[in-house]
């Protein structure tokens, strides 16, 4: 079982400072566990490992299965919770090289304007066949709308109406949007994105479910880590609860001063996790001018950048590091009978055994060094494990929001952008919008 770890905060932070935060903890806890704070429709991550729809599951696997039986690429189509939940287990299950170690290719796009991007994955696509998933709950959100758009309309051209429909999946809204009406007119096989789940929450939903299956993933296992580190903490809510305890030390760390959360891994496959960790708490907790900055750091490649401000720079950081530790690896250092590197001491021993000293190393010199570091410890870098952590990074999330006083569920400020791109780009009913922007240059 995932175990968070606070040895390191001796010296930062009290016990009279985690008394201090006890109530405000367990009344955030309990208002998540009994529905009742604010944003409480959108909770239906809560108890997904649980509850969620086991014949749509069916249905995803057998998806899953065509695609792979049909296709050597697959299109996952979606920006932000439509793509990085994915994307993040993808990559830290199978390393950030999965596209070319034979099967399905899965490449991820709808994520940005990028037209060099398109042109480069178009390319692409005539290497091999080509499926697409389109994740969208209006199909209406510019980003994947127009990559969704573009390579239809590919699809349509390579195979024809009649093949392209057999080719594409949607996971969308279950009654409305553009995207559920175009999939029932054009026959495409959908899956639900449930109306009570945010984006960021969505990774253990179909959204997440059917590319990482396509792909390989064993989603039984991931589901079944989720749901063991659900039952083991949404009834306590304690600060023995290792959620609870995180949101505690979150919140007290911020307020003493530090206005910056490193998350950090010394796996450079976590990558695209530190970006999905990234939205979902900044998304969650960034409103009403109050949160932490989420940050990331990947070592020890960041130890030579990065490394130097966390060392030495301003103290308004503090870190948390994600450690596996067991990775199915057995690289050693070999024996050179000259020693030209002077790395001879080091022979026979494991590269995951040296990057763990590096690991260490690393803490105590930011810890010496003015930095609170706290430990989240996951036992193996597998389907499970990794299952747990999503998990538990989304109810610390929660409690967290709560404590800090804002609604996790809500983004409101993602709009703002959203409203002037309209409005430049002449959309109708943004006519006005346009005028106030312009009248500002």
């Amino acid at each position: 079982m995932l175990r968070y770890d606070v040895g390191l905060l001796d010296g930062f932070l009290t016990r009279g400072e985690f008394d201090s935060i006890k109530e405000e903890i367990a009344t955030a806890s309990a208002a998540l566990r009994e529905g009742s704070g604010r944003g409480n429709d959108f909770i239906g991550w809560r108890d997904l490992p649980a509850v969620f729809d086991r014949e749509e599951y069916a249905r995803i696997k057998q998806a899953a299965e065509r695609i792979r039986s049909q296709s050597g690429i697959l299109l996952v189509i979606g920006i932000g919770g439509s793509y990085l939940g994915a994307r993040a287990v993808l990559e830290l299950i199978k390393g950030e090289l999965h596209n070319e170690t034979g099967g399905l290719r899965v490449y991820f796009t709808g994520n940005s304007l990028s037209p060099g991007d398109l042109e480069d994955l178009l390319k692409l696509c005539d290497t091999a066949d080509v499926s697409i998933n389109v994740i969208s709950k209006s199909g209406t959100t510019t980003e994947p709308a127009v990559a969704f758009r573009i390579f239809r309309d590919y699809l349509i051209k390579r195979y024809g109406e009649e093949e392209s429909r057999k080719r594409i999946y949607a996971t969308t809204d279950r009654t409305g949007g553009t995207l559920r009406k175009l999939s029932e007119e054009q026959g495409y096989e959908t899956f639900i994105i449930p109306g009570d789940v945010g984006g960021r929450f969505s990774v253990l939903t179909p959204v997440g479910l059917l590319p990482l299956a396509a792909a390989g993933i064993d989603t039984d296992m991931l589901l079944k880590g989720a749901e063991d580190m659900m039952k083991a903490v949404s009834s306590d809510d304690t600060l023995v609860n290792p959620t609870n305890r995180y949101a505690a030390v979150r919140n007290l760390l911020l307020r003493s001063g530090k206005s910056v959360e490193i998350l950090s891994c010394f796996e450079p496959r976590f990558r695209m996790m530190g970006e999905w960790y990234k939205q979902l708490f900044g998304e969650s907790e960034g409103k009403e001018h109050k949160g932490l900055f989420p940050s990331t750091c990947v070592f020890t490649s960041d130890l030579h950048s990065m490394g130097q401000y966390c060392q030495d720079g301003s103290r308004i950081i503090f870190e948390t590091l994600v450690k596996f530790a067991q990775v199915d690896s057995g690289i050693t250092v070999n024996r050179e009978e000259e020693d030209f590197d002077g790395l001879n001491y080091l022979a026979g021993r494991k590269i995951h055994d040296i990057n763990t000293v590096a690991s260490d190393a690393t803490m105590s010199a930011h810890t010496e060094g003015g930095v609170p570091c706290s430990v989240i410890e996951c036992e193996k870098l597998d389907e499970y494990n990794v299952g747990e952590l999503i998990y538990f990074f989304e109810r610390a999330c929660a409690v967290s929001g709560y404590t800090l006083g804002v609604n996790p569920f809500d983004q409101n400020g993602v709009e703002a952008y959203k409203r002037n791109m309209f409005a430049l780009l002449d959309k109708p009913g943004y006519e006005e919008d346009k005028k106030r922007l312009l009248e500002k240059r």
